[in-house]
């Protein structure tokens, strides 16, 4: 079994609001996408972390006929890798060989970019697997689950990446064409590019 854990518990600062509840078209969000694209590369098991307007976040998907399993994150302030410990603990359990790892703020990654992380794991057992595009790395981040103790031991000031840096390699690196997976939006200038961008920018098929 390889979960999902999508990260939604920030303040959103830069942004000014939500980030899960932003709006890309036909009353689909930010979350909404995220988590049908990861459905639709197959991965059925997917928990969402929520912290700041967790209550308004979680009442946005009350009436979905497909529920979401939402985890609080109490601590959220203390950074991102809070909430992924809180993702860890909700699905960390027998059977589990690693979990993907994505952020609520990457929402135009193709459900083929999925896919082609978990496959790649499926073959090299890589203890990290990433979308790579030369010098870029993007997500989903598949984190095996070896790497879940070094996780829980990260020194917080430095969060995940200090782990999935130390362990990425040339073995799990699969290079994509989907510009969507390394595209994040944290402001609302680049809400305003992106998405004014997004007919013209041609993604892979799902």
């Amino acid at each position: 079994m390889i979960p999902a854990i999508v990260l939604a518990a920030g303040k959103s600062t830069r942004m000014g609001r939500a980030k899960a509840l932003l709006p890309i078209a036909a009353g689909e969000t930010f979350l909404a996408r995220v988590v049908r694209t990861l459905r639709a590369a197959g991965v059925e098991d997917v928990v969402v972390v929520v912290g700041h307007d967790g209550d308004a976040i979680i009442e946005a998907f009350d009436s979905t006929p497909d529920p979401l399993c939402f985890v609080r994150n109490p601590d959220y302030e203390g950074g991102q890798l809070t909430s992924l410990l809180a993702g860890l603990r909700a699905i960390d359990r027998p059977g589990v060989e690693a979990a993907l790892l994505t952020l609520v703020d990457v929402p135009l990654v193709s459900s083929a970019t999925v896919r082609a992380v978990v496959e790649r794991y499926r073959r090299s057992r890589a203890l990290i697997v990433r979308p790579v595009s030369g010098s870029r790395h993007g997500h989903p981040v598949l984190i095996d689950r070896r790497l879940f103790d070094r996780l829980r031991a990260a020194d917080p000031e430095t969060g995940a990446k200090q782990v999935i840096r130390a362990h990425a390699s040339t073995l799990g690196d699969v290079d994509v064409d989907d510009e969507g997976a390394f595209v994040d939006v944290d402001t609302q200038q680049e809400y305003e590019r992106v998405f004014d961008a997004t007919r013209s920018v041609r993604r892979p098929d799902n």
